[in-house]
């Protein structure tokens, strides 16, 4: 259970600086309180939208 959980955190990190990226914002390891809120909120929409769409294939591809 830990592994599984280890795993979705890694996946999730990954996916923050793959978006980061995608938005052309410079995300960095560690603290990145230079970040505008807009900024920030931008990331985790992105990041939910994506998730949303992961979510919604795989429920049409079960169905």
């Amino acid at each position: 259970m830990a592994s599984n959980n280890n795993q979705s955190k890694s996946a999730l990190s990954k996916m923050k600086y793959e978006v980061a990226n995608d938005l052309n914002i410079n995300l960095k390891q560690g603290y990145n309180g230079d970040l505008t809120s807009k900024q920030a909120g931008s990331i985790g929409g992105e990041i939910v939208k994506r998730l949303i769409q992961q979510a919604e294939n795989q429920m049409s591809n079960n169905g």
